[in-house]
């Protein structure tokens, strides 16, 4: 998306040891009210998180509540640091049995090398690696268990009362891209702004992802291999937006997912658009 108004460093909160943390905060709305600056945060987990950092959160930005959407197993093998006086809401955002079926093809031990599995095993040319890709974000926006975390998110967000709020998974991309995009959604943003946020991500991963292309083209080339590649260390922009069209499709309009499956209602957007936006 080369036409993005806004990239990681305009965007980033300034933590070193957090993955691609950074703010929605300064973006302009349809409607040219601008999110607040400082308020909604988004990243990758804490759980190397540093003094330094551990004190921006705290001091700068007055966090007071954390999201974490990862999985039982993600976070018994890489738990949050625990921050006195701030709540830890735990949102595992993959239904269970869904991420059952994915572990046939897509082996938990696999995460903690990704990279190296996709590349060095040859499992981004495995159909059933691809075909994972291809519905990850699709599949998630229609699960009903899913559906029900995000709302849970929405409402406490809705409710929150002071300072900051963070929500995250492992690399803060694909389940924390998800949260996102339905909470700017809920506070007016269209759907490029939606998507440029998103894509973002990408900027901090850059680098992997050149380097995990380059060393995945010595193997051959495969258009559905580079898009595995996207989907899993950077972000699949393609797909992603396929996974919003289907919410066009299935509910009529973002709109009507938000008040449906999200439990949103007028009350909880006007409180959002006055806590959040200037």
């Amino acid at each position: 998306m080369n036409d993005s108004l806004y990239d990681f460093k305009s965007q980033s909160i300034g933590l070193d040891s957090v993955a691609n943390a950074r703010d929605l905060g300064g973006y302009v709305l349809p409607d040219g009210k601008v999110i607040r600056k400082g308020l909604l945060l988004r990243g990758g987990s804490l759980v190397g998180l540093s003094d330094r950092d551990k004190e921006i959160l705290l001091k700068n930005y007055k966090l007071s509540t954390i999201f974490d959407f990862r999985t039982e197993n993600e976070v018994l093998a890489a738990p949050d640091r625990n921050l006195p006086g701030v709540s830890h809401t735990w949102l595992p955002a993959i239904d269970p049995e869904t991420e059952k079926m994915e572990d046939l093809s897509l082996p938990h031990e696999a995460y903690s090398n990704l990279p190296a599995y996709l590349v060095e095993s040859g499992n981004a040319f495995n159909t059933a690696v691809q075909e994972i890709s291809r519905h990850i974000y699709s599949e998630m926006v229609l699960n009903e268990y899913t559906q029900l975390q995000y709302a849970a998110f929405m409402q406490i967000i809705i409710h929150a009362d002071k300072g900051s709020v963070y929500w995250h998974c492992s690399q803060g991309k694909d389940r924390t891209g998800l949260g996102s995009a339905f909470l700017l959604s809920a506070l007016g943003a269209d759907r490029e702004l939606v998507m440029q946020d998103f894509d973002i991500s990408n900027d901090f991963y850059r680098s992997d992802i050149d380097s995990l292309l380059a060393a995945l083209h010595k193997q051959g080339n495969d258009p559905e291999a580079d898009k595995v590649i996207m989907t899993f260390i950077g972000c699949n922009v393609e797909y992603f937006r396929k996974a919003l069209d289907l919410i066009d499709v299935k509910f009529g309009n973002m709109d009507n997912y938000l008040r449906g499956p999200l439990c949103v209602s007028d009350d909880d957007i006007k409180i959002l658009k006055d806590r959040y936006l200037e």
